[in-house]
């Protein structure tokens, strides 16, 4: 059995790696939390992240019951619509999402700042900022041990990869798991929510997400944000008392500086985008971004002009190589670290929340007697390498984000386009399609 008490080294402050770390303090297991950024402020966190029914069953599961009720508090208002638009802001479709009552059974939609904000709350003696990892050591009597450029070092019973995409840890434990080129790149924006550039789009955009197949094969999606609180960070009137409250007495919005905007995020394959494109930020990506757009309503434009210079910025879209299981240590990985997927199902930072979650169960089971460490290490990477490279595959067959896409073709486009909006507007229109359709989304999104 494994010796008492466990002690985990977690490295990465992201959602997945500080989901962790709450469920194994709330459960009385020791653990620390090494972050390379310098601040709980540093980072580009401020864009959207959907939290769905499975992630935000694992922040209730792992969370303190307030916190996760602060959590709850300082998500934005939830879409109620999830529109399909022409790059003319034509409607193809228009999917009313369920109202309901229980906000684990919706999608919540949060700044990742914000979020970032939540889950290190609580955790501040956990969290060692400035510490950026540079190799670990596994030891014969079953401790690892963690490096950092500092000089510095800590030593555990468990060394768990939180720290992304590009993970220090994966490369020297797995080596021949790879990160590839999705091939599409995305140019991200941010939009103060003001009454000019509210009254650029109709209500149902508004208060829905919304995809935007444009001609071309340029895509879209664009999704209006608006929070408890207002410019001054002051809770907004008629906001409920208890959300009120908890608003008020978190600390996290110290450090937090999102307030209403609307995310604005222009994609195509890679190909269309100049060579020195990621080394770009501000009004140049804006003007590439414009140039891509040049046949998009000028609503749409209009936004792109009033975008926050500093929040415009280039992501080239990753994924993750699937690998075949490799044999349980004491290193393990979770979230992006393993398997980076792109966004077309929206599933990344859930899928890590799920990590997080099944990892900290297996866990508590060793803490508990009931299984060696190494024992609860294999099961848990066994479900997590089922489910986790399933989402990787599943996101890449999203319309428009791998780059091979037919719908980036200069003829053969034209007709992937008027079969995806073909296929919408119909499924749209057919009450039993559509239901089908509304069911089958939550089914996925809450597996």
């Amino acid at each position: 059995m494994s010796r008492t008490p466990l002690h985990v080294l977690v490295i990465g402050a992201g959602t997945g790696g500080m989901c962790l770390a709450h469920g194994l303090r709330r459960a009385g297991i020791s653990v620390a939390v090494y972050e390379r950024y310098r601040t709980r402020t540093d980072g580009l966190l401020g864009y959207r992240v959907g939290i769905n029914p499975t992630g935000c069953r694992a922040l209730r599961e792992c969370l303190p019951p307030e916190l996760f009720e602060t959590f709850l508090a300082t998500c934005a208002r939830p879409p109620r619509f999830f529109n399909v638009l022409t790059e003319q802001l034509h409607r193809t479709a228009s999917f009313p999402l369920r109202p309901d009552a229980d906000p684990t059974s919706i999608d919540q939609s949060v700044s990742r700042m914000t979020l970032r904000q939540v889950l290190l709350t609580g955790l501040e003696d956990v969290v060692h900022f400035d510490k950026t990892f540079t190799h670990y050591q596994q030891h014969d009597d079953g401790q690892v041990t963690a490096y950092f450029a500092d000089g510095t070092s800590a030593t555990g019973d468990l060394l768990v990869a939180a720290d992304g995409t590009h993970s220090a840890v994966r490369r020297q434990y797995l080596p021949h798991a790879v990160v590839k080129d999705a091939g599409s790149i995305n140019i991200a924006s941010k939009i103060p929510l003001t009454d000019r550039t509210r009254s650029l789009l109709s209500d149902e955009v508004r208060q829905g997400i919304s995809l935007i197949f444009g001609a071309g094969g340029v895509m879209g999606v664009l999704h209006v944000m608006e929070f408890r609180w207002d410019r001054r960070g002051a809770v907004k009137p008629g906001i409920g008392v208890t959300e009120a409250s908890m608003i008020e007495r978190w600390p996290g919005l110290l450090y937090d500086n999102t307030r209403d905007h609307i995310n604005l995020i222009v994609w195509s394959t890679a190909s269309r985008f100049p060579a020195n494109v990621m080394e770009l930020r501000g009004e140049p990506l804006t003007r590439i971004a414009l140039e891509l757009t040049r046949n998009w309503h000028p609503h749409l434009r209009e936004l792109l002009r009033s975008a926050d210079p500093g929040s415009v910025v280039p992501i080239r879209v990753a994924t993750s190589v699937p690998v075949e299981p490799w044999p349980s240590s004491s290193v393990t990985l979770l979230g992006d670290a393993i398997h980076t997927m792109t966004p077309g199902r929206g599933v990344g930072a859930n899928t890590a929340l799920r990590d997080a979650a099944l990892l900290r169960r297996e866990l508590v089971a060793v803490e508990a007697g009931a299984k060696p460490l190494l024992a609860a290490v294999a099961d848990y990477e066994r479900e997590m390498i089922r489910y986790g490279f399933a989402r990787v595959a599943d996101s890449l067959r999203t319309n428009g984000t791998n780059g091979d896409d037919p719908i980036y073709k200069p003829v053969i486009g034209r007709l992937a386009m008027l079969a995806a909006r073909g296929y919408f507007s119909v499924t749209s229109r057919v009450p039993p399609l559509r239901r089908k359709f509304v069911d089958q989304l939550y089914n996925y999104r809450g597996a």
